[in-house]
């Protein structure tokens, strides 16, 4: 069998001051979910640099606005993305942004993004929607009790 091709990718964790986080809604391939803003690296970008281009695209976020920190998770899953099927290999980056700071009308390329949104922890617990990657809440709340991991985590 074939293996599809690698997709390389960089998400953002951003987290208010209120200790919220940040998610994008979408809708696509069939079906409706929240997700952490990111996407694919361009052509000779590195991850940090493709968080803080997403940012900007997605949601009109000045890259000076965004406090950018380490590495907290990866993942690599098989997907299907614009109709052709992929290996996504994602790492997740620790960001604080302020809800201000995103603002949709300065989005340069929403893509398929239909709303986004600041949850609260309870908020996550309590949510029936789907929420992409699977963990998050379990993540954010190590990070908060415990800081930031030695090594990035590995996400189903």
């Amino acid at each position: 069998m074939i293996s599809p091709p690698v997709r390389e990718a960089a998400r953002v964790i951003a987290l208010d001051d209120a200790q919220r986080v940040l998610l994008l809604r979408h809708h696509g391939e069939g079906e409706s979910y929240w997700a952490t803003p990111g996407g694919a690296l361009e052509a000779g970008e590195d991850h940090a640099a493709a968080v803080l281009r997403e940012l900007h695209e997605e949601l009109g976020v000045d890259e000076k606005n965004v406090a950018l920190g380490t590495q907290l998770a990866q993942r690599s899953q098989d997907q299907t993305i614009g109709g052709q099927a992929v290996r996504q290999v994602e790492q997740y980056f620790l960001a604080h942004l302020e809800p201000a700071d995103a603002d949709s009308a300065r989005a340069t390329q929403p893509d398929n993004i239909q709303a986004h949104r600041w949850w609260t922890l309870q908020e996550l617990r309590e949510t029936a929607e789907t929420i992409y990657p699977v963990g998050l809440l379990d993540l954010i709340t190590g990070v908060l009790a415990n800081g930031v991991p030695r090594r990035p985590i590995t996400l189903r």
